[in-house]
């Protein structure tokens, strides 16, 4: 949709555009508070991380405190900045991950000082699959709802990937540039999430009394603990400080992208005009500035457990997040419909996917899924605050969209009522010609980067 449409606005917009207004009221909105509530657990996360060097908790304050600072002044500054931080932050997070990977693979064949080989003991031995607890009397049932309770850790670890098309507006050659963003996102998630998700099951057992020690300290990190199990002294320092970045970066993009949706949400006039006013160098300040406040809610952590804190932050912007996704794969099949009965080919665009529309039924299947099942250890073992952060955004989306629908009375649009035309630039406009590689280092580049 962004290939065809690199306006401000983004997701919120389309589907305001091409379903119903009421829709991208609910999913700007929706998209706003999960990205504004990212913030403080990315927050939360680097004030865990830096607690491997400093476990004082009467310091948390002062560490919540700068690094809410610096990750707003990045914003203000404006998109030049953080585009060049985020690249600083890109590299540091592929050669970390790269690092882990190798490095998790040599002590795992027993090339760490230790010279254990652990190979895939810990699959047999307590097993593959971590149980839930709940039905400890029925192993397999449990260790299925085991899958099912971390979908919320999963589903937040995979959030932002959709940041690429979010700043189309703000991005020179938007629809080539994204499209390569898009493609290269999907390999890195491939290559990187799931072999790290690997090596990472082969180094630690899951029950593994350091992993479980509930101190809410980056002390308890799968990678931290196999290379202290394995001698390895001074690398647990250069890993936590390499995903101490990585935690700053994703706060800095959650905030980012929070104001740019609302934003495109005062432009279309479902958000006060205020949060529209722009500089002359094009940055939303006054959204930047009310987003930014929420990235203080990471003082939470300093009178309360910071372990707790961030759970409840995870599971309300994870939720939030489903919907978000939910939206996009609901307002692709009318965008789909939409140009297919007005006779555009949808293969002309720079990025289209042969798999749609299925994927799209694919996706908003199994999210369907995953915010249901959100709250699943709850029915074991009430507890009222676990089930209001689990299943709070259902009412709050579904009341949002209510609320625009009634006051503005909005309608769904029909295929042939759709706008793809208005206020939409050209190729000729947005693209510039592109400058091939001049040597095998800039090809290097241009695959990773």
């Amino acid at each position: 949709m962004t290939s065809h449409a690199p306006i401000s606005g983004t997701f919120p917009h389309f589907a305001a555009r091409w379903v119903d207004p009421a829709l991208g009221f609910a999913l700007g909105w929706n998209y706003w508070y999960s990205n504004a509530i990212s913030t403080p657990v990315e927050i939360t996360a680097a004030t865990i991380l830096i607690s491997f060097w400093d476990s004082d908790l009467k310091h948390q304050a002062a560490y919540t405190a700068v690094i809410c600072i610096l990750v707003s002044l990045i914003n203000i500054f404006g998109v030049r900045w953080f585009g060049e931080s985020e690249f600083f932050f890109s590299i540091i997070k592929l050669l970390l991950i790269t690092g882990l990977i190798l490095t998790g693979l040599v002590i795992d064949l027993g090339g760490g000082p230790d010279h254990d080989r652990r190979g895939f003991r810990y699959w047999k031995n307590p097993g593959a699959v971590a149980g839930a607890g709940l039905e400890p009397n029925h192993i397999g049932v449990d260790r299925f709802l085991g899958i099912l309770t971390v979908f919320v850790q999963a589903g937040f670890s995979f959030q932002g990937m959709e940041l690429t098309a979010i700043a189309a507006s703000e991005t020179e050659s938007p629809r080539r540039n994204i499209a390569k963003a898009i493609r290269r996102v999907f390999w890195r998630i491939v290559i990187f999430y799931i072999l790290g998700i690997l090596i990472t099951g082969m180094l630690v057992p899951y029950n593994d009394p350091a992993l479980l020690n509930g101190s809410g300290t980056a002390t308890e990190s799968p990678y931290v603990i196999a290379m202290q199990r394995a001698g390895i002294k001074v690398l647990p320092h250069i890993v936590n400080a390499c995903v101490f970045t990585s935690a700053f970066s994703a706060g800095n993009s959650f905030l980012f992208a929070a104001s740019r949706v609302l934003y495109g949400l005062a432009l279309r006039g479902q958000a006060p005009k205020i949060f529209a006013y722009c500089t002359k160098q094009g940055l939303p300040l006054v959204a930047v500035l009310f987003t930014s406040l929420f990235a203080w809610l990471a003082f939470m952590n300093t009178s309360s457990s910071a372990e707790v804190v961030f759970n409840w932050l995870v599971n309300l912007s994870t939720v939030a997040g489903f919907f978000s996704w939910l939206g996009m794969n609901v307002t692709y099949l009318f965008f789909y419909r939409g140009m297919k009965a007005q006779g555009f080919d949808r293969t002309k665009l720079i990025y289209h996917s042969k798999l749609q529309p299925w994927l799209s039924y694919w996706g908003i299947f199994w999210l369907t899924v995953f915010i249901l099942v959100t709250g699943l250890p709850v029915f074991w073992d009430f507890n009222a605050s676990d089930f209001l952060t689990s299943y709070i955004n259902i009412p709050i989306f579904f009341g949002l969209y209510i609320f625009w629908k009634v006051l503005k009375r909005t309608k769904v649009w029909k295929p042939t009522e759709m706008d793809f035309v208005t206020g939409i630039p050209s190729i000729e406009e947005t693209e510039v010609p592109e400058q091939p590689p001049r040597n095998f280092g800039d090809k290097v580049f241009n695959v990773l980067f």
